[in-house]
């Protein structure tokens, strides 16, 4: 439980600054392309716009739009590169699954070269951000933040209370998406799915910030919604692999195994929807949001 006299700002605050200094600190190994690298620097800059989003009324109005801004565009950036990365990577493991019929090591040290192909094609994107004067001006900001900080006078208030609010307003929020994208048509179900899992990845980071103060009772709610925002990222994924697959079939190549493959993936969304209602029934508890 958190000590009486820690405020709801404060934790916010040193959830700022941990992920800033994750932040700052990876620019070279981006450069150079260290192993995870970009995947690390991707989730700092979403913990931190989360963190700016979710907790903006704690912050004065308008003090941190051009913030959160420069770090969805930043992580853009890096997610063009990432999500190569991770396609290729998922198509070559279940190429490699295939018949022996379908050739599969050959399927497999096909897709793994388009996906390098492709991760060095949009390569030089991520430098060029690292190395533009909107990454400094981020950086500057974050400091700038951090040294002065834009708070608001609820966030003098006790943190336990406020952090129960916030996180039982999240998981609202998952809520009414997941409702919505259960009720859409298939053609617009997979987009809706989507948000569902954004806003439960957003959940999720609430509960890692109150974490910070509450201890336990806020890892189990992150717990939750991380098991619900991991089910719909392996939809999300199967569903970006199909598309794929299609793409590259009509440019010829292996269209008998790409079809095999995307018959498989399609069948992976279908599981994960269908697990989708039980995962969603243990992150939907209202005790998980009672942080004392």
């Amino acid at each position: 439980m958190a000590r009486p006299e820690t405020t709801v700002g404060q934790v916010l605050l040193d959830r700022i600054e941990a992920q800033a200094v994750v932040l700052a600190g990876l620019d070279d190994a981006v450069r150079a392309d260290a192993p995870d690298a970009v995947h690390r620097m991707r989730v700092a800059c979403r913990r931190l716009r989360s963190a700016l989003r979710t907790f903006r009324r704690l912050l004065a109005p308008g003090a941190t739009d051009a913030l959160v801004a420069d770090l969805r565009w930043l992580g853009a950036a890096l997610g063009r590169a990432r999500d190569r990365e991770v396609l290729a990577e998922r198509l070559a493991a279940r190429a490699r699954e295939l018949p022996a019929a379908c050739g599969p090591e050959r399927v497999a040290d096909t897709l793994e070269q388009w996906g390098e192909a492709e991760y060095r094609r949009v390569w030089p994107e991520v430098v060029a951000a690292l190395d533009s004067p909107r990454r400094r001006a981020l950086a500057t900001a974050l400091t700038t933040l951090l040294a002065d900080p834009p708070l608001r006078p609820r966030a003098a208030r006790a943190a336990a209370p406020e952090l129960s609010r916030i996180a039982a307003h999240e998981q609202r929020r998952t809520a009414e998406r997941l409702r919505l994208a259960l009720a859409a048509d298939p053609a617009h179900r997979d987009r809706a799915l989507h948000e569902v899992r954004k806003a439960a990845k957003r959940a999720r980071y609430a509960g890692e910030t109150a974490a910070l103060a509450v201890g336990p009772a806020a890892e189990c709610y992150t717990e939750r919604m991380k098991a619900v925002q991991e089910l719909l990222g392996e939809h999300q994924d199967a569903v970006v692999a199909a598309a794929a697959l299609a793409d590259r079939a009509a440019e010829g190549g292996e269209p008998f195994a790409y079809g095999v493959l995307y018959a498989g993936q399609l069948a992976e969304a279908e599981a994960a929807r269908a697990r989708l209602t039980q995962v969603w029934a243990d992150a939907a508890k209202r005790k998980l949001t009672r942080f004392g």
